[in-house]
């Protein structure tokens, strides 16, 4: 299914499921603050997993 053919619904889905898994990252992780870098790093990782996909 191409980006195009995805509902709003769907859309908002993905989104907030993609918000949950940094949630999950940032409170289950072992540091209590981050640099920006550490952030976008971790940004990053999420979106080459979900183009993997």
């Amino acid at each position: 299914m191409e980006a195009t053919d995805m509902t709003e619904k769907e859309m908002q889905t993905v989104k907030m499921s993609t918000l949950y898994e940094l949630r999950l990252l940032f409170t289950q992780g072992d540091k209590k603050e981050y640099t920006t870098d550490e952030i976008v790093e971790l940004l990053d990782k999420i979106a080459a997993a979900k183009d993997q996909k």
